[in-house]
């Protein structure tokens, strides 16, 4: 992958992520979503453990140091991200839930200024402020009778959910970057999530019927293989080279592709309301990500001083 374009990469891995989207939605009727999130982490463990096996061998020492944050890690990345989002999907379309999505970079924020303390800057809180207005538009579908009555849909709700588990898994990646290594942290997550999975499977088993059919197990392999792997492979490889600023504004295109292709594939209607509502959220993430002078002040002198 060093070779590719790190742009391309980015471009890659959000083409695959806005699949996802579109792709938990359209087999709602035949995977249930705890049957869903546990194949595609089966699938995506033993795809990734020979790559990450050697790494494993030399750094499990420095994962299994710091258990209760690997467990937090499983716990909101792999196990309640994903299974809320399949969840989710089952009663509110591709469209909405990848634009919601939209808001994770204004969580991360947000959960930095509660827990870590850390100080929001002038761009970052009109950001937050434009962001969360364009989430209410779209969640109020425009109305302000469904604002003010509080009558959301289920589904979106359950999205917001999956963001904060995703935004709290966000938080500890940050906050641990010096202390665990990556491949395997991510290894260990995998596995970690797995058996979190498993009693909620068995359940689901017991209860929910399975329609599996090609379709299906196609849709397992897409989510393990491509929606996590490829994706984030191609995502570090190239957040490696260019930087996380500049690749987190590439982000916004993953409500794009899961737009296109649930309109071009399951025949979804993107609403005017979910355009203005995108438009006005992606602006506020745009927005938040800007530095202030004062910061461009700061990194200047620091290059100079390098």
């Amino acid at each position: 992958m060093k070779k590719i374009n790190p742009y391309a990469l980015l471009v890659l891995a959000t083409l695959l992520w806005g699949g996802n989207f579109v792709i938990g939605r359209a087999i709602t009727s035949s995977l249930p979503p705890f049957t869903l999130s546990f194949f595609r982490w089966c699938t995506a463990f033993l795809i990734f453990l020979p790559f990450a096996w050697s790494s494993l061998q030399k750094e499990w020492h420095l994962v299994k140091k710091r258990w209760p944050i690997v467990i937090m890690m499983a716990l909101t990345g792999i196990t309640g991200f994903n299974t809320l989002l399949y969840i989710a999907l089952h009663y509110t379309t591709s469209i909405n839930a990848s634009l919601v999505n939209t808001s994770t970079p204004i969580v991360i924020y947000m959960l930095s200024f509660i827990v870590l303390k850390e100080r929001l800057n002038k761009n970052q809180i009109i950001g937050t402020v434009l962001s969360l207005f364009g989430i209410l538009f779209i969640l109020s579908k425009g109305s302000l009778a469904i604002l003010l009555n509080f009558s959301f849909n289920k589904g979106d709700l359950i999205v917001i959910a999956a963001v904060i588990c995703w935004g709290i898994y966000s938080l500890l990646i940050k906050q641990y970057a010096g202390r665990l290594p990556g491949f395997s942290t991510f290894t260990v997550c995998m596995v970690l999530g797995i058996f979190l999975l498993l009693p909620f499977y068995i359940h689901e088993s017991a209860t929910t019927p399975v329609h599996w059919s090609v379709g299906s197990v196609l849709t397992i392999l897409y989510t393990g293989i491509f929606a996590s792997i490829v994706a984030f492979m191609s995502w570090n490889t190239a957040v490696a080279r260019v930087g996380a600023n500049k690749a987190g504004v590439f982000l916004n295109l993953i409500p794009v592709f899961a737009a296109f292709f649930a309109v071009l594939f399951i025949g979804e209607k993107l609403a005017w309301y979910q355009l203005a509502g995108g438009i006005i959220v992606i602006l506020g993430v745009y927005m938040s990500t800007r530095l202030t002078k004062i910061e461009k002040q700061r990194i200047a002198i620091q290059r100079e001083e390098a």
